[in-house]
């Protein structure tokens, strides 16, 4: 969990912040989070005690930006006017202006340096977040049962294959895209599915994908779990609409995708199978 987020700066900056204080308590409040506004120059010892696992630091020094990262803070580095166009050399995130920037987004920076899955959205049942290598033996045994894989593409017959993709895919997908198929679980957390909105080469709109483990079908979460994919791709996303492909002879997605507004477009064949291309 975000404790604390960090501003280490030059002495100047540090007086520059310091007279907008308001102005950064309001971003924070409500939150579990604390700032701070220290000079890095003055106070380094005291800011590796803090506890670096809940820490977020921003500095406009790229040199100690790289000592913060030797020694494993989760960091990124800090633009303001007085040292616009400066190299953070090895830093993921660059932050360009503090008084732009709400709470979510140094969450968002802080979870995807500490490998925490993004919270997407919630219902009056489910919750839906972005997918963790923890979730894959989850996926295994709901892809377990053949008919998931009657319409849809199966997991690595290897563990540890899909482990790997699962990691290249929380580096890739979620953090260029920042969306891509999630995870679903109920709010007591368990796993029941995955929902959400991908890419696919050739096609202009994002895509709805969704998949409820058998056990849990019938019970109007796949509904309840796409119209909340769909109402986050609308209001976060900004997507005015939304592609689906499915195949004639799958009657339960075809009924749902129509239940859910998607209207037919026209027949595609990708890779040697016909599918329905619907549009919402």
């Amino acid at each position: 969990m975000l404790k604390y987020v960090v501003f280490a700066v030059t002495e100047k900056e540090r007086q520059v912040l310091d007279r907008s204080r308001a102005e950064l308590e309001q971003v924070f409040t409500g939150e579990k989070t604390e700032f701070l506004i220290v000079s890095a120059a003055q106070t380094e010892e005291g800011i590796l005690r803090l506890r670096m696992e809940e820490s977020l630091i921003l500095t406009d020094d790229p040199a100690y930006l790289k000592a913060l990262q030797a020694a494993g803070f989760y960091t990124a580095g800090l633009h303001h006017k007085e040292n616009q166009g400066t190299f953070f050399e090895g830093a993921a995130y660059v932050i360009e202006e503090i008084g732009e920037i709400t709470f979510s987004v140094y969450d968002e920076i802080y979870r995807r340096l500490a490998g925490l899955p993004l919270m997407i959205t919630r219902t009056k049942r489910l919750l839906i977040r972005e997918s963790t290598v923890g979730d894959v033996p989850e996926f295994y045994r709901i892809y377990r049962d053949p008919s998931i894989t009657k319409y849809m593409e199966d997991l690595f017959g290897d563990p540890e294959e899909e482990i790997a993709y699962m990691k290249e895919y929380i580096r890739q997908i979620y953090g260029f895209y920042g969306y891509g198929m999630w995870t679903v679980q109920l709010l007591s957390g368990e796993v029941i599915g995955r929902a959400g909105l991908s890419v696919r080469e050739g096609y202009e709109l994002p895509e709805l994908g969704f998949v409820i483990g058998c056990d849990y079908q019938g019970q109007g979460y796949a509904e309840e779990a796409c119209r909340a994919v769909l109402a986050y791709g609308k209001k976060e996303l900004s997507f005015e609409h939304v592609q689906a492909l499915v195949e004639e002879e799958n009657l339960p997605s075809r009924n749902l995708l129509i239940k859910l507004g998607f209207h037919f477009d026209k027949k595609v064949n990708e890779k040697g199978t016909e599918y329905l291309l619907m549009i919402d």
